[in-house]
């Protein structure tokens, strides 16, 4: 376990990040390897289904992940105000709130998968393909709960190396089963889906079963389960925005999306183009990710220890990272975009490459030099948004997604119609510079309340040291 409240915020925050972006590199890695895949060894079209399924997949995963990032908060929170008692049923309460959300939210993304494919235009010749792989990725929602819960309350106490462990054990494992389910099994695209569930599912419990055996401390006892609607409460007063937020950004994607299936027949090889590099664009923003969940862990522990001097210097901090992530990542889609792009495109496996694969080669292109380019906005918001997020405004930064989701809204619907893909690839910068816009007022009007409220407290307290001194004096001098 880690205290993050002392120590060098220059070291601190980069060790903590950097387990943090290996970790989301290997999950992206294994994500991409199933599109990688099945666009080998299927053909164009169903890795086009299967890489338009993300902002639907996302509305569910990312909800997923919000909720339990918050929990997690909720952990770091307790960890640096030292309270054991607290950490112990703060965790207790995040797997019995866990159980409750796989439930629900299965028995809501299984029936809806085929209707929201419909409602976003979903071209026929791709529907089946994205229809099969969403079903099964839904029916193993509870792995993707179980593994991130896990993995958060680890982080929240400052361990990412173990997360790290066995993310790459199940990227491994699911690029084995990928080989066995789809070419040995004869399952295809729907093998892939089943791959990625089985892995999270083997990640998260040898996860569990580390964080057992390695932390005596976390070890959960029969009374930490007793429910608590206070406790409950507080996970979910700061879960739930943070899952709305993602919601609400899934949404915008899904808007974006539905924009480019529409364009599809005007720009054919537009959606297997932005299917292919979107994958190269995530795994390129990773740093921004790992700086956000270090931001996030960083300043809850040191909200916990009311550290506000801390929280200020370890923004500062991820941004100066946040600025050396830019160029790398504008280095990485620019230098490596064809070669990675030809991973996913294979012409030789017919379908919409084979007909249009110089046009999907330069709408790919000019996508990833939009996005890359504009990675100083996106990292930004990370940064801001989860040191807001760890200080417990987790309803205040659900705002800003709501920001977010109308500036893409906007941009996919008019700029789309105006200025066609290039409409679209100016979508999600156009989404950050605004979210960006209402983050940054937010935070420095929060910084510099804290900053005042703080400063009247040494004030009173010092008033009330020299108050207790005066009084004392002439009980000495009459002792005298």
């Amino acid at each position: 376990m880690k205290d993050l409240t002392k120590g060098n915020p220059f070291k601190l925050i980069l060790l903590f990040a950097l387990p943090v972006l290996c970790g989301n590199v290997f999950q992206q890695l294994y994500n991409m390897v199933d599109t990688i895949i099945v666009g080998n060894t299927v053909n164009a079209d169903a890795l086009t289904g299967v890489g338009l399924t993300g902002p639907v997949s996302f509305l569910i995963i990312g909800f997923v992940g919000g909720l339990t990032a918050g929990f997690g908060v909720r952990v770091a929170q307790r960890y640096g105000a030292q309270d054991e008692d607290g950490v112990r049923r703060a965790i207790a309460m995040s797997f019995l709130l866990g159980i409750v959300i796989t439930v629900v939210l299965t028995a809501i993304a299984v029936p809806l998968t085929a209707p929201l494919l419909r409602l976003m235009q979903t071209p026929e010749q791709y529907f089946g393909y994205a229809y099969n792989y969403l079903f099964v990725i839904f029916c193993g929602i509870g792995a993707s709960v179980f593994y991130n819960m896990i993995a958060g309350v680890l982080r929240a106490v400052g361990d990412t190396k173990t997360p790290l462990f066995f993310l790459i054990l199940a990227a491994c494992l699911n690029v084995a089963l990928d080989f066995a389910f789809i070419l040995g099994a004869k399952m295809h695209y729907c093998g892939a889906a089943l791959a990625t569930v089985l892995s999270q599912l083997l990640s998260g419990t040898a996860c569990f079963i580390y964080m057992w055996k390695r932390y005596p401390a976390l070890r959960l006892k029969k009374k930490d389960f007793a429910w608590d609607w206070s406790l409950a409460g507080g996970h979910i007063a700061v879960g739930l925005p943070m899952a709305l937020q993602f919601s609400i950004t899934a949404i915008g994607c899904i808007v974006q999306q539905t924009a480019l299936n529409g364009l599809n027949a005007v720009a054919p090889g537009v959606v297997t183009a932005y299917a292919a590099s979107s994958k190269i664009d995530n795994l390129a923003n990773q740093t921004f990710q790992a700086l956000g969940t270090a931001s996030a862990t960083y300043a809850g522990q040191n909200s916990g220890a009311k550290r506000f001097d801390r929280i200020r210097k370890g923004t500062l901090v991820a941004m100066v990272y946040v600025l050396a992530g830019w160029a790398i990542g504008v280095a990485f889609c620019m230098g490596l975009y064809s070669p990675l792009m030809k991973l996913f495109v294979n012409p030789e496996k017919g379908g919409d490459a084979a007909i249009y694969f110089d046009d999907i080669m330069r709408y790919g292109r000019k996508y990833l030099l939009f996005q890359s380019g504009c990675y100083l906005f996106l990292g930004t918001i990370l940064v801001y948004r989860n040191a807001l997020q760890g200080m417990g405004y987790s309803l205040v930064t659900m705002l800003s997604g709501v920001t977010e989701l109308g500036a893409r809204c906007l941009t996919a619907f008019v700029f789309v119609k105006l200025w066609g893909f290039t409409g679209a690839c100016l979508s999600n910068p156009v989404a950050w510079i605004s979210a960006d816009v209402f983050l940054l007022i937010t935070y420095f009007a929060v910084m510099h309340k804290k900053r005042v409220r703080q400063k009247r407290e040494e004030e009173e307290a010092k008033a009330e040291a020299i108050s207790v001194q005066e009084q004392s004096e002439p009980c000495v001098q009459n002792a005298k």
